[in-house]
């Protein structure tokens, strides 16, 4: 595991010990900030359920002003920090052990450009933190993008919600990878009209 371009682009990043995480895979990472583009310059990025971190570092390499990274896990924390001091980016990143659905519920503070939520696998987790980002749409800046990682499998999810403020506008599958991209409303109704 790596970071793919940008400022700290080859540097190699630890992994969590134990099986509690599942880093997105090198090619997942790589096609994931290929759609994202340049669209990251300068953007807020919230890392949920972070693991290794490796979604906010490679964020803060191509040019996102900021990543807030966010883990219950101490050996999760534990590997941010030395990932981000690897890297030389920890002067634009703030890492929290904080359980997520509380952060979630409970931050108070500028909007995100990206919220990336990749929990634990097979517990529906995804589904839950989902509804909760929807239930507070001032989390996301306007134009910005949610993003969920997931087993192709965990598809079959029910989401505990229907959701009022988000919409599903994109999916790609990179083997076991699947990444939902998700956005307000409003913004892909003036998207299309533009």
């Amino acid at each position: 595991m790596r970071v793919i371009a940008g400022k700290a682009k080859g540097h190699k990043l630890q992994s969590v010990p134990g099986e509690g995480t599942r880093p997105i895979t090198d090619r997942a990472k790589e096609a994931l900030f290929s759609i994202l583009g340049d669209w990251l310059q300068g953007a807020r990025v919230l890392d949920l359920f972070a693991g290794t971190g490796a979604v906010g570092i490679e964020a803060l390499s191509r040019g996102a002003d900021f990543a807030h990274f966010i883990d219950r896990s101490g050996l999760a924390i534990k590997t941010i920090k030395a990932n981000l001091a690897h890297t030389k980016l920890a002067d634009r990143a703030r890492v929290e052990r904080r359980d997520s659905f509380v952060f979630l519920r409970e931050y108070q503070g500028e909007p995100f450009h990206l919220i990336y939520i990749a929990p634990p696998q097979y517990k529906g987790l995804w589904a839950k933190a989902l509804c909760m980002v929807d239930q507070r749409p001032e989390l996301l800046a306007p134009f910005g993008v949610v993003i969920v990682q997931i087993h192709p499998r965990e598809e079959r999810d029910e989401l505990p919600c229907t959701l009022e403020h988000l919409e599903e506008y994109d999916r790609r599958r990179y083997g076991g990878v699947l990444l939902k991209f998700y956005a307000r409303r409003e913004d892909l109704a003036e998207d299309e009209e533009m």
